[in-house]
C-alpha cells in the first residue's frame, strides 16, 4: 500500500508526513488490498484542508475537512472516513462479493449490534435527451436552470460527461474512464 502526501501551499515535513501515515494507517486496517491512497495538504487564507482519496477495488472513500489547525483538519478527516466505513460496511461488503474481486474481508465492525442499518432507495428516475455540446455551453445551461451539476454529451470526447459546482465555487468536469 502506498501513501502519497502532497502539499499546495505548504511544506510537508517529514513530522507531517508520518503524522498523515500513522493517521491513514486506521482506515488501512479494514481492507487487505488497497490501492494508492493520496492526501493533498492545502493552506487557503488561514484554512488547513485536508482531502483524502482511498481506492479500495473499484470503489473510491473520499473524505475533506478544514480547520484552522493542519493536524486537526487530518484527525478528522481520517474520523469521517471511519464514520463513511462503518455507515456503509454492510454495502461494500456486499460489492465485494458480488463482484468477487476483493482478496479479504472486510474487518468485523465496533458498532453494537442491532443498530438499525440506513437504506437507501431511488425515489425518482429523470430521463432527458441527451446532445453534444462544449463543456462551456454546458456551465451555461447548468447556470440556466440552477442545479449543482450537469450531464452532458462533451462534443469534443463523444462521451457523456458530468460538470459539477464545487464547494469552492469552481467548476469540476467528471470524465468517464474505461
Amino acid at each position: 500500500m502506498a501513501i502519497v502526501v502532497r502539499g499546495k501551499n505548504i511544506e510537508i515535513t517529514p513530522a507531517l508526513k508520518d503524522y498523515v501515515e500513522k493517521r491513514i494507517g486506521k482506515v488501512t486496517k479494514y481492507f487487505d488490498n488497497l490501492g494508492e491512497i493520496t492526501a493533498v495538504l492545502t493552506v487557503q487564507k488561514g484554512r488547513h484542508i485536508v482531502e483524502v482519496t482511498v481506492p479500495v477495488n473499484g470503489m473510491l472513500l473520499r473524505g475533506e475537512e478544514a480547520t484552522a489547525d493542519m493536524y486537526t483538519s487530518i484527525d478528522l478527516v481520517i474520523e469521517k472516513l471511519e464514520r463513511q466505513i462503518e455507515k456503509y460496511k454492510t454495502r461494500i461488503a456486499r460489492k465485494f462479493r458480488t463482484n468477487g474481486g476483493f482478496k479479504g474481508e472486510l474487518v468485523a465492525s465496533r458498532t453494537p449490534e442491532g443498530e438499525a442499518v440506513e437504506e437507501f432507495q431511488v425515489v425518482k428516475t429523470k430521463r432527458f435527451a441527451v446532445k453534444p455540446m462544449a463543456v462551456e455551453e454546458a456551465l451555461l445551461q447548468m447556470n440556466l436552470i440552477h442545479h449543482d451539476f450537469y450531464v452532458f454529451m462533451n462534443a469534443d470526447s463523444e462521451e457523456v460527461n458530468v460538470l459539477y459546482r464545487r464547494k469552492d465555487g469552481n467548476y469540476g468536469l467528471i470524465e468517464p474512464e474505461f
